[in-house]
């Protein structure tokens, strides 16, 4: 599976917004990822974090992974049960197509796979499918409750 074949498929869900910086006003560090929201009317909302995302290169504090030309990482909250259940303790962060905890926010319930493949493909789209639902609830719950 490539970067492109899963950000077509986050954008055939109902009220999903990628974002997919290339040019300014994004920070060029940011160009040629990729950031998910639930936005029904197109607009990157500004006090909601993604929730998924697409890291195609390192980042000065997460360079573990390695990654660039030919390889990146989907990142997906799925909750901190969840993570633990589905993360590889024995897998090692240069590995690909298995499910790791993120580096960064693995303890707030995120997972990453490098260059999902045959052993996570179908997995992860249900889980960005799962992590859509989970958005979609919140901002619908905060709307009523404003």
């Amino acid at each position: 599976m490539d970067i492109q074949q899963i950000i077509e498929t986050v954008r055939g869900f109902d009220g999903a917004l990628a974002v997919v910086p290339d040019s300014e006003p994004y920070p060029e560090l940011s160009w040629g990822d990729a950031y998910f929201y639930f936005a029904p009317d197109g607009v990157m909302p500004e006090r909601t974090q993604p929730y998924a995302t697409i890291t195609t290169k390192d980042y000065p504090d997460d360079t573990a992974f390695m990654l660039g030309p030919g390889r990146f990482r989907v990142n997906i909250h799925v909750g901190r049960d969840r993570a633990t259940k589905l993360s590889d303790a024995d897998a090692q962060s240069t590995g690909a197509d298995v499910f790791l905890p993120h580096p960064l926010y693995g303890t707030m319930g995120w997972v990453c796979v490098v260059n999902p493949a045959a052993n996570t493909s179908r997995r992860v789209l249900d889980l960005l499918r799962d992590a859509h639902d989970a958005a979609r609830a919140r901002t619908l719950r905060r709307e009523e409750e404003a």
